[in-house]
C-alpha cells in the first residue's frame, strides 16, 4: 500500500495547474448515457474515481476511447463515451462499493431504458448519506422503486413524467440525478431548493448542449422541459475548485506564493474571503489565482461549512489545518456531514491543539510548531489535511493509506514537488 514521506519546512513557490473537477466529471460521464451518440469530455482529471466510473460504464456497455491533449501547456486527458445500446442495466456491488458517485448512473438509465438496478453505494466514511431525496423525487416522476438484497431496483412504464419537486436539503447528488432523468421526461419538471454548486452548472451546460431545455442555472430553482432524445456533444470540464482551494492552503500554510493556473476565482469566493481575513494576499486573475503568504502572520478565523455559495465542506479539513499555524483561536463548525473531524486525532499526534465538541464543531488554537509523525488518512479531504500538516512540521511525516488521495488529487506529489515540497511516494513493492 502506497504512502507519502514528507520532510517539512520548505516554503512553496511557483505555479500549479489545476485539473478538471472530479465532482463535475463524474456526473458528466454518466450524462453520456442519456444518448446513443458519442460524447467527448476534455480537460478530464486522471484519478482512480474516474477510472472506477469508466469501468462501471464499460460494464454497462459503453465504448470508451481516451486521448492525450495539451491545455495551457499542460498534458491532460479527454475521453469519448459512446453507448448505442446497453449490455446491462445493473450497477453491481463490486463497482459501486468503491465509489459513492456510481449512483449517478441511476437517473440516466431509468430515463433512457425505463429500468435500473443499483447496489446501495459506498464511498468515504464521513457519515450517513442516504439516497432518499433521489428516490422520492423519481417516485414522484412515476418510477416504481423497491430495495431488495442490497440493491435499489427501479422501473417506469413509458417515460418518466415531469413533476414539481421540493428538496428537503440542497443535495448535489440528488440535483444531478434528477436533472439527468428529467431531461428525457415527458413534460416539465421544477426542482426547488436545488443545489447551486458550480459542478451543477457545468452539468446543465452540457445537457443543454446535448439538446436539453434547462433554465435557472446558478439558482436554487431549476426548470427542465423534457425532450424525447438527446444528441452527442464535446464539453470541457470546469476546473476543480476543491483542488484549487487545497493548493491555496498549501501556499498559505508554508508562507509561500503559488499561482493556481486554470483556477476559477468566481467559484471560490467564500474560501478566498477567509484567506484574506486571515492575512493572506490573494490576487484574482482571469484564468488563475495567486496566493501569496510570504512574510504574513496569519490570524485565526472562524468558519462554518454550508451549501454553495457557503464555505465548502470539502475544504473544511484543509482550512482547519491552516488555522493551526495562525495566531489565536478559531472555531470550525461542520453543518453538512456529521463525521468529518476524523483527521483531528492524527493532527493531535503531530502536536495540534484542537478540541472537538460532538460532531459539529472544533476549537483550533494556533501552535508554535507541528512535529512529523506517522499518520493514517481516513477520507479524501482529511488526507490532504495531513499532507498540509506534514509540509510545515518539523522532521518527517509519513501519510499512510493514500489511496484516498488518489481518488481526488491528480499527480499530487508531482505538483507539490514542482513548487518546492520535499515529498515522495513509496510503496511496499519498492522495498521487496
Amino acid at each position: 500500500m502506497d504512502r507519502l514521506r514528507i520532510k517539512g519546512g520548505n516554503k512553496l513557490k511557483g505555479k500549479i495547474y489545476i485539473s478538471g473537477a472530479k465532482n463535475a466529471a463524474l456526473p458528466l460521464i454518466c450524462a453520456s448515457l442519456l444518448t446513443d451518440e458519442a460524447v467527448t469530455l476534455t480537460n478530464m482529471p486522471v484519478l482512480s474515481d474516474i477510472k472506477s466510473m469508466n469501468l462501471l460504464l464499460e460494464q454497462l456497455g459503453t465504448k470508451i476511447e481516451s486521448h492525450d491533449e495539451i491545455i495551457d501547456g499542460n498534458p491532460c486527458k479527454s475521453y469519448t463515451y459512446h453507448t448505442p445500446k446497453f449490455e446491462s442495466l445493473v450497477a453491481p456491488y463490486d463497482y459501486v462499493r468503491k465509489m459513492r458517485a456510481s449512483y449517478y448512473v441511476f437517473g440516466p438509465l431509468l430515463a433512457r431504458e425505463r429500468y435500473v438496478e443499483l447496489s446501495l453505494p459506498g464511498g468515504c466514511a464521513i457519515g450517513a448519506r442516504p439516497m432518499d431525496i433521489h428516490l422520492s423525487s423519481l417516485e414522484q416522476m412515476g418510477a416504481k422503486i423497491e430495495i431488495k438484497n442490497g440493491y435499489v431496483i427501479a422501473k417506469v412504464d413509458g417515460r418518466l413524467k415531469g413533476a414539481h419537486l421540493v428538496f428537503k436539503a440542497a443535495s448535489v447528488g440528488a440535483t444531478c440525478n434528477v436533472l439527468m432523468a428529467a431531461a428525457l421526461a415527458d413534460g416539465k419538471t421544477v426542482i426547488e431548493n436545488a443545489a447551486r454548486e458550480p459542478e451543477i452548472g457545468d452539468l446543465v451546460n452540457m445537457l443543454n448542449a446535448m439538446g436539453a431545455k434547462i433554465s435557472g442555472i446558478g439558482s436554487s430553482v431549476l426548470e427542465i422541459e423534457g425532450v424525447e432524445r438527446l444528441h452527442g456533444t464535446i464539453h470541457k470540464v470546469i476546473a476543480d475548485r476543491i483542488e484549487a482551494g487545497s493548493y491555496a492552503v498549501a501556499a498559505a500554510i508554508t508562507r509561500g506564493c503559488i499561482e493556481l493556473v486554470n483556477a476559477q476565482p468566481e467559484t471560490l469566493q467564500t474560501p478566498i474571503k477567509i484567506l484574506r481575513q486571515a492575512g493572506v494576499n490573494v490576487e484574482e486573475r482571469e484564468h488563475s489565482i495567486v496566493v501569496d503568504a510570504e512574510g504574513c502572520e496569519l490570524i485565526g478565523q472562524d468558519l462554518m461549512t454550508d451549501y454553495y455559495p457557503g464555505f465548502p465542506t470539502d475544504l473544511q479539513a484543509q482550512f482547519l489545518t491552516l488555522m493551526l499555524t495562525a495566531r489565536g483561536a478559531s472555531m470550525v463548525t461542520e453543518t453538512i456531514w456529521e463525521n468529518r473531524f476524523m483527521h483531528v486525532p492524527e493532527l493531535l499526534r503531530m502536536g495540534a491543539n484542537i478540541n472537538v465538541h460532538g460532531h459539529a464543531s472544533a476549537i483550533v488554537r494556533g501552535v508554535d510548531k507541528l512535529y512529523g509523525a506517522p499518520v493514517m488518512a481516513t477520507d479524501l479531504r482529511a488526507s490532504f489535511a495531513l499532507v498540509l500538516a506534514g509540509l510545515v512540521a518539523e522532521g518527517e511525516t509519513i501519510v499512510n493509506r493514500i489511496y484516498h488521495l488518489d481518488r481526488g488529487y491528480e499527480k499530487l506529489e508531482e505538483k507539490l514537488r514542482s513548487v518546492g515540497a520535499d515529498i515522495v511516494r513509496e510503496s511496499d513493492k519498492e522495498e521487496e
